[in-house]
């Protein structure tokens, strides 16, 4: 081997400068390999060999052999880049009280195996693989004491060796909070789902702890870390270690102000007052005026800390005045919430009271009233919940309300949603949504539209204007008890940011189920990721009006 070494470095002493294009004659894959680094032109045939030489030792080989010549062309370079080195043998040495069955698992995963090729990449992720699991686990002072490769070109083999020293068995002790002024220590405990003291340690619930605490109103930032200078070494050699949570309090009010648009409402300012702590009771108060120019709104939520169960409990008010589709309303509510998260499922409970006067326009105007307990489930299994590529997102919700507890009329109302994504190669999704929903009473009179069913607009059938496909009175579009939307989307991202859509929507709210005649839209639309999900813009053409309505949305799954 060293005389070919040798060889090729003579060759290339002796070989002058050429001008002109660099020609690369070797197998298709390592061509593939070397092309990004290789210039354009020719170069110096030292640096050249030596570059190239370096770049095949990180894919495993050692011993090319090259061979230069000047053509009219400019210099041509043949490449053997020899045989492959392959691995011979792995040790993999943990120090430290480890588990034997976690031991012997570390082992057994090593990611570059004996037989496999040596490759720089592999060997660095094999060994930042082993040492990632240690730390996530009981081991949080775990380190690579040393690592070696040991090459032998002549043979095509290498020897890996890797040490480990896992450092002491953590188990979580008590938490410590630093940063609290407003509020009690009793608070952060509420939202700690996640450490147990006396539990081993692990990284994940370390960094839950903090993300839920970072997601709760009272902190602007949260930093979670085991204290390890008051770590206690137990009979066993474990050590109890307690967790030092940091944590700096957000504001104590806050006001602030938006505008924006929707191709369903129209032009939009609001103004938001916010307190995390009404009347010092760690009360999370949330309140607002929103004025669009299809509707005005004003409100305000009452938020308390979670309970030992996990349960999110409020309480709210609103005022609401409506002019879409022809339809004025005139509603006033008040209500209270519970939520509860269970792995996977999102679970809401809620009773509220609803005062609606709606006025159609050429029909006469109706008042209703309801009281009505509402349960409602979300179940959620997307590979991200911003913007999703493959999953699925199904919700389902059942209430009502009866004469006898303050309602003007009887009624159960059942509605359910369906979203699917599926991937289409690397950069085309296909999502198909479906939405269903029925009012069981003997007539929509007098139920609040809230429990009845209208569509149309972004997010249900595109081509139509906003909850304009339902039942008329007068000229008004008011909502019926029966309501189907189908729809499938196809999106091909150009780039990381932009992408096309291709869109089909199905969909029509009617009172008897023999009126059904579901609406089609269909058009092309633009995607763009921001910050905060995939923003839509639609143009639609809606088959039942003959119109095409332009739509735009934050297209994220409910």
């Amino acid at each position: 081997m060293t005389r070919h070494f040798v060889l090729a470095t003579l060759l290339a002493l002796a070989t002058p400068l050429a001008a002109g294009e660099l020609q690369l004659d070797t197998p298709a894959s390592i061509t593939r390999l070397l092309t990004p680094y290789l210039p354009d032109e020719a170069a110096n045939p030292r640096k050249l060999r030596a570059q190239i030489g370096e770049i095949l030792a990180t894919e495993g080989y050692f011993s090319p052999e090259f061979t230069f010549s000047e053509g009219d062309d400019g210099l041509h370079l043949k490449l053997d880049p020899g045989r492959r080195t392959l691995i011979a043998g792995v040790t993999v040495a943990i120090d430290g009280p480890l588990d034997a069955a976690a031991r012997t698992a570390l082992v057994d995963g090593w990611k570059l195996p004996v037989g496999q090729p040596f490759r720089q990449e592999d060997w660095n992720v094999a060994k930042q693989d082993v040492l990632a699991e240690l730390l996530a686990t009981e081991h949080a002072d775990a380190r690579l004491v040393d690592s070696t490769a040991t090459i032998d070109a002549d043979r095509y083999q290498a020897e890996l060796r890797a040490h480990y020293d896992a450092g002491p068995r953590y188990r979580f002790g008590e938490l410590r909070i630093d940063g609290l002024d407003r509020y009690s220590p009793e608070l952060v405990a509420r939202y700690n789902r996640a450490i147990k003291p006396g539990q081993p340690y692990r990284e994940a619930q370390l960094n839950a702890l903090q993300t839920q605490l970072q997601a709760s109103p009272y902190f602007a930032s949260v930093h979670a870390e085991l204290d390890r200078e008051a770590a206690e070494i137990q009979p066993d050699g474990s050590a109890v270690v307690p967790v030092r949570v940091s944590v700096r309090e957000r504001e104590a009010h806050r006001l602030s102000f938006g505008a924006g648009a929707s191709s369903n409402t129209g032009a939009r300012v609001e103004f938001n007052y916010q307190t995390p702590n009404l009347f010092d009771q760690a009360w999370d108060l949330s309140s607002g005026l929103r004025l669009e120019q299809k509707r005005q709104t004003a409100y305000a939520d009452v938020f308390l800390p979670p309970d030992e169960r996990q349960r999110r409990h409020s309480v709210g008010v609103m005022g609401e005045n409506t002019d879409i589709a022809g339809l004025k309303t005139s509603r006033y509510a008040f209500g209270a919430q519970t939520v509860q998260q269970r792995g996977s499922v999102e679970q809401r409970l809620s009773l509220h009271w609803q005062h609606e006067r709606r006025e159609p326009d050429g029909a006469v105007p109706v008042t209703s009233r309801a009281l009505v307990p509402n349960a409602m489930w979300t179940w959620r299994q997307v590979d991200d919940l911003l913007d999703p590529r493959r999953g699925t997102v199904i919700q389902v919700q059942v209430g009502g309300g009866a004469k006898a507890a303050l309602s003007d009329q009887n009624f159960a109302r059942f509605h359910g949603r369906f979203q699917h994504y599926i991937p289409l190669g690397a950069r085309d999704t296909l999502s198909l949504r479906g939405e269903a929903g029925y009012t069981i009473a003997d007539s929509r009179q007098r139920i609040p539209q809230d429990y009845l069913f209208r569509t149309g607009g972004a997010g249900s059938v595109r081509g139509y204007a906003y909850q304009s496909l339902g039942i008329k009175e007068g000229t008004a579009t008011v909502g019926g008890r029966y309501l189907a939307v189908l729809s499938a989307e196809v999106t091909h991202w150009l780039s990381e940011a932009w992408g096309v859509a291709a869109f089909v929507d199905a969909g029509d709210a009617v009172d008897q189920l023999e009126d059904v005649r579901l609406a089609v839209g269909y058009g092309l639309g633009a995607r763009w990721r921001s910050p905060a999900g995939p923003i839509g813009v639609d143009l639609a053409y809606g088959q039942r009006d003959r119109n095409v309505h332009l739509h735009f949305s934050l297209a994220i799954p409910f």
